[in-house]
């Protein structure tokens, strides 16, 4: 292996075992994996500290019952290694998950992606339809800027400003505990994060523009696609989830009450449920 492993270890709060992963030159992806079989590739949203681990850790250990799932810190995030000159964007990221793939020897996959990572789930279907099987995304990203974005753009570094961030994530905010703020916080200020910060956000918020779904190609999708949204999402609002659901074949929705962004957090059991049975439901679709 060309790039050395860094000295890290994520926190015993989230209860998932570090791997790491050469998949370019200099560039050494984090990931967590649990479970067997069908391959499950999550994806991460862009929110300040953001990782694969603060992101999926009430759900890997319950998917990892349907699949063999695989939760990467897309470049530009986490402790992911990226080599100089790394360019971000959204099909950057696409291509970073291929990459991944392409190192696990993995030709096709389910993604369940989580607001930025529901976006590349669906920029993955028209870039590489014949590497995905299926998607589950909840809070699809790429939709109009929302004055919740926005303050994403400009996040405050400072633990309160963390606390704001998550906040506007959930609907009951007692599940923004002072652990799991902290964790954020130091996430947002390790070197690495804290260095890309600013070009990773440039990034999205170009590409919303620039880079647009195609709803032309989407609207030829021939794969399963479950679309999950909390009603009372302040940051992707659930009028994304309808205009994907109108144009998107065999689509179906489910929405959460009383839920905001982060419904895999904030609904984690319902949630599980929810994706576990679309996932067994589909198994015969896996090939």
């Amino acid at each position: 292996m060309s790039v050395p492993t860094p000295d890290y270890t994520t926190d015993a709060f989230f209860g998932l075992e570090d791997k790491w992963l050469e998949t370019a030159d200099g560039e050494l992806t984090h990931y967590h994996e649990l479970g067997e079989g069908t391959p499950i590739l999550f994806l991460h949203g862009s929110g300040t500290g953001v990782t694969a681990a603060a992101n999926w850790w009430l759900n890997l250990p319950e998917l990892s019952r349907y699949g063999r799932c695989i939760a990467i810190d897309s470049i530009g995030y986490g402790q992911t290694v990226v080599a100089d000159g790394t360019a971000y964007g959204i099909k950057e990221w696409v291509r970073h998950a291929v990459r991944v793939l392409d190192a696990l020897g993995i030709e096709k996959t389910w993604i369940v992606g989580n607001s930025l990572g529901g976006w590349l789930a669906f920029q993955f279907a028209i870039d590489f339809p014949e590497r995905l099987l299926g998607i589950v995304s909840m809070g699809t990203g790429g939709a109009k800027l929302t004055g919740a974005l926005a303050a994403h753009s400009n996040p405050t570094l400072t633990e309160d400003g963390i606390r704001d961030t998550l906040e506007m994530f959930v609907v009951d905010t007692s599940l923004v505990t002072d652990e799991l703020v902290s964790l954020r916080y130091r996430s947002a200020l390790n070197d690495t994060a804290s260095d890309r910060l600013a070009d990773v956000v440039a990034a999205r918020d170009r590409d919303r523009h620039a880079l647009p779904l195609d709803f032309d190609v989407l609207a030829r999708l021939d794969i399963p696609v479950l679309l999950i949204h909390g009603v009372q999402d302040v940051v992707i609002p659930v009028s994304r989830t309808w205009e994907l659901l109108n144009v998107i074949p065999h689509a179906d929705a489910h929405i959460f009450s009383q839920c905001g962004h982060w419904s895999q957090v904030e609904r984690a059991t319902e949630f599980n449920e929810v994706v576990g049975s679309y996932l067994a439901r589909h198994a015969d679709t896996d090939r």
